[in-house]
């Protein structure tokens, strides 16, 4: 739960720079008949990996010739620094602040997407009499500051609100029938029904917007150096998405469980059911459907430079195109050809 938790750390930018020189990549000590990949994921071991866990528990990576191993994340994982620095291979990744993050020179890549949406939005109490994005002024909200959506809000609607720390819990949200707060709603709402609330409404960044991606971020240099291996990956990671959204998720649900034993057969099942109904991996849209998964679209990256750039957080304003901040070259059409 809490996912939406992975805020950009531009302090670290210098150090990430200075040790992606030395550092050993996990790779370098495997045999040239099998590539070692290591993933830090962006939160412990949910559905929203379960791309990731289906094609580990199902072999689907060994198949490939990859050993490949996953890292659980948390609140402090830093996951596209650490692909920077070398220390990892891939990460899971928001794109807004991966798009940051390269702005601020880390050699990262995004290579695909995860969700073509990012589930991470402002939770209401169903009673609450809010419908839109206006009525947020004067509001008080919980929520990460260096959300770039906040403000965006701000600007895009002019108003103003109130921020107070997130403290990575649902328990205000459930005594309180005003609170509004962050949450990434493929979690948080099965918790707040655990702990006697009711489901919670929603306003989606995206209706407001701004559409940011989960991805796949790639140290561009090992992408580069290890294109083959690259293509091999994302594959089997796409293979084990559409496995494990349409077939027996059993493999996967058993992994995370045994990487997190906070998960239940419950959670499991409820947010892996919000995923494909939310068609979060798929895509909402007419060209939605099994061939989405992965995919990126370049004119999106440049409408989420625009905005950042609006915003005076990305500068100076023409810096970077999309070109620089993602690439297709590894997402192949064949994956689907069976």
């Amino acid at each position: 739960m809490f996912s939406h938790m992975r805020g950009f750390a531009s302090l670290l930018t210098l150090s990430i720079l200075a040790w992606s020189g030395c550092s050993k990549s996990p790779s370098d000590d495997k045999s040239d008949t099998t590539t070692a990949i290591t993933v830090q994921l962006d939160w412990v071991a949910e559905p929203e990996h379960g791309g990731f866990y289906q094609a580990q528990a199902k072999g689907f990576f060994a198949e490939a010739g990859l050993d490949v191993t996953l890292i659980q994340g948390g609140p402090n994982a830093f996951p596209t620094q650490k692909v920077a620095a070398g220390q990892v291979q891939f990460a899971q990744a928001d794109s807004t602040n991966t798009i940051l993050a390269i702005g601020e020179g880390l050699p990262v890549t995004q290579v695909a997407a995860v969700f073509q949406q990012n589930p991470s939005v402002l939770m209401l109490h169903a009673e609450n009499p809010i419908t839109s994005f206006q009525e947020l002024e004067g509001q008080t909200i919980m929520a990460r500051p260096e959300w770039a959506f906040l403000p965006y809000l701000k600007k895009k609607y002019a108003i103003d609100f109130q921020l107070i720390p997130f403290n990575f819990s649902v328990s205000n949200f459930i005594a309180d029938q005003n609170f509004i707060q962050q949450g990434f709603y493929i979690a948080e709402p099965f918790f707040i029904e655990q702990g006697g609330g009711k489901k919670p409404k929603f306003l989606y960044a995206w209706d407001a917007g701004f559409d940011s991606y989960v991805v796949l971020v790639a140290n561009s240099e090992w992408a580069k150096n290890h294109p083959t291996q690259t293509r091999a990956f994302l594959a089997a990671y796409i293979r084990g998405w559409d496995d494990y959204l349409h077939g027996d998720p059993t493999p996967a649900h058993e992994l995370m469980k045994t990487e997190n034993s906070n998960n239940t057969d419950a959670f499991l099942a409820y947010s892996r059911k919000m995923i494909i109904d939310e068609k979060l991996v798929t895509g909402r849209g007419p060209d939605g459907g099994t061939a989405k998964i992965g995919q990126l679209e370049s004119a999106r990256f440049s409408t989420q430079i625009d905005q950042l750039e609006s915003l005076d957080i990305l500068k100076p304003k023409g810096k970077l195109s999309a070109e620089q901040v993602m690439t297709t070259e590894y997402l192949g059409a064949e994956i689907f050809a069976e």
